[in-house]
């Protein structure tokens, strides 16, 4: 259609940092804008300025509330942006939270680098009453040429798939574009699956695993309760880093049924992460968004979030004392990559342990202590020290919050026959040309993996 186009501004070459601009005659959107994350180069990107005038853009959608879909927003209200921002209610909830949250981290790392936070608080607060929500399948209008539809993605909590429908004002036929967002893994343990585009004429979709398929569920299941059961039974300590947002939702979860299933020890279970406390409290209140399985549990009177072990660690004397307590036990706490929280203490301290096991049940982007960690490093420098890893590590992909490879072109196969083109982002560079040719080979569609910057 003349006088549309849409230009990548992150999330190209890189499974972080989402932020794509659509142009159409009538006006601009954008849909997310997030942090790059784990990039030794990833501080100089997310202080460089938009390569629009945020001032200029109207609308604001957003897919999901991960910091690499939500956490540059704040800089954008800073810089000029005095539009409407538009998501689910459960994905605006959340990302109050984790843009607090994020917001210490950004402040934090400034003050050591000697610069400016590229936000502050201020411009969060700012940024939440420029901030409207609409449900799935609620379909709205940014214009008279412009309607917008959310599909569940299945991936976290609130997290959406994006239809815009595009009206020619010159009076072609209309034309829909989809971004996916992050797809979910499903079937997973909390949500529901994720739905389907059928009749887009274009795509945005990620590729975090585009080049590679997950272990099965039942292996993935299977080997949680092995790692867990043989690092228990020789009182050992299991550290999991997990992502506060949905990871450590499903993880309780899936503890909490081995433990009623009496297939590991009842041993005490720390949650020490502020924010997963806080987002789990979120999550509590939203039953109502998850699959018939869950929803009936919790109509039982079940507590899927509590069991016999768990201890909420509210504050950081609570978190440095558990690693005076002897004894088997699990250590649950955040960032998932590794890259702050207080994980990093506790992977410090029993990293050199080696009865202990940190087990990573999420990706870990490239450049991160938790990337690293994955690649079996003999040595890591954590917190400014140098130490031997003695621990076991042990990698679960199962639990993935994305689709892998099969399943993503599962996804396309549906929009095919109508796909005019399928705009390849938000994965590494071999990750996103694999899925582009399988999308080319398998299913004839016309898959380009996009270039930061460049106009489509």
């Amino acid at each position: 259609m003349k006088g549309y186009s849409l230009i990548p501004c992150g999330g190209a070459g890189s499974p972080t940092g989402a932020n794509f601009l659509v142009k159409t005659p009538g006006l601009s959107f954008l849909v997310d804008c997030g942090l790059v994350q784990g990039s030794q180069f990833a501080a100089e990107e997310n202080g460089a300025p938009f390569p629009y005038d945020p001032a200029t853009i109207p609308y604001l959608l957003i897919t999901h509330a991960h910091m690499d879909h939500i956490g540059r927003i704040p800089k954008l209200v800073k810089e000029g942006f005095r539009g409407t921002i538009y998501s689910t209610p459960e994905t605006k909830e959340l990302a109050a939270l984790m843009l607090e949250d994020g917001a210490n981290l950004i402040a934090r790392e400034a003050k050591e680098a000697g610069r400016e936070p590229i936000y502050g608080k201020e411009d969060i607060s700012r940024a939440m009453a420029l901030w409207k929500t609409a449900g799935y399948h609620a379909p709205f209008e940014l214009s008279k040429d412009i309607s917008i539809f959310f599909k569940d993605a299945g991936h976290i909590l609130g997290s959406v798939i994006i239809e815009a429908t595009l009206t020619d004002p010159n009076g072609g036929a209309p034309k829909k574009i989809a971004f996916t967002g992050d797809l979910g893994n499903s079937p997973t343990p909390l949500l529901r699956d994720t739905e389907y585009v059928a009749d887009a004429e274009y795509m945005v979709m990620e590729s975090v695993y585009g080049d590679r398929n997950h272990e099965p569920k039942d292996a993935r299941d299977a080997k949680l309760k092995q790692v867990l059961s043989e690092s228990l039974h020789h009182g050992g300590t299991v550290v999991i880093p997990a992502f506060s947002l949905e990871r450590t939702q499903v993880i309780l979860y899936e503890i909490n049924n081995l433990i009623e299933a009496k297939a590991i020890p009842q041993v005490p279970v720390f949650l020490d992460s502020p924010l997963a406390i806080k987002v789990t409290s979120v999550y509590r209140e939203h039953i109502a968004d998850f699959n018939e399985k869950i929803k009936a549990a919790s109509e039982g009177g079940d507590d899927i979030f509590d069991f016999p072990g768990l201890q909420i660690v509210r504050d950081p004397a609570q978190s440095e004392a558990i690693h005076s307590m002897k004894g088997p036990k699990i250590i649950l706490a955040g960032s998932g990559m590794s890259v702050g929280g207080r994980v990093i203490s506790h992977e410090l301290f029993y990293i050199q342990d080696p009865n202990a096991t940190v087990l990573l049940v999420g990706y870990q982007v490239p450049g991160s202590l938790g990337r690293r960690i994955e690649e079996k490093a003999p040595r890591l420098t954590i917190n400014g020290q140098h130490v031997k890893v003695r621990a076991r590590i042990e990698k679960i992909g199962g639990y993935s919050s994305h689709k892998d490879s099969d399943h993503l072109v599962e996804f396309v196969s549906h929009a095919a026959p109508r796909l005019k083109r399928a705009f390849i982002a938000m994965g590494e560079t071999r990750s996103a040309a694999f899925l582009a040719q399988r999308l080319k080979d398998e299913l004839g569609v016309d898959a380009v993996v996009v270039e930061k910057g460049r106009e489509y």
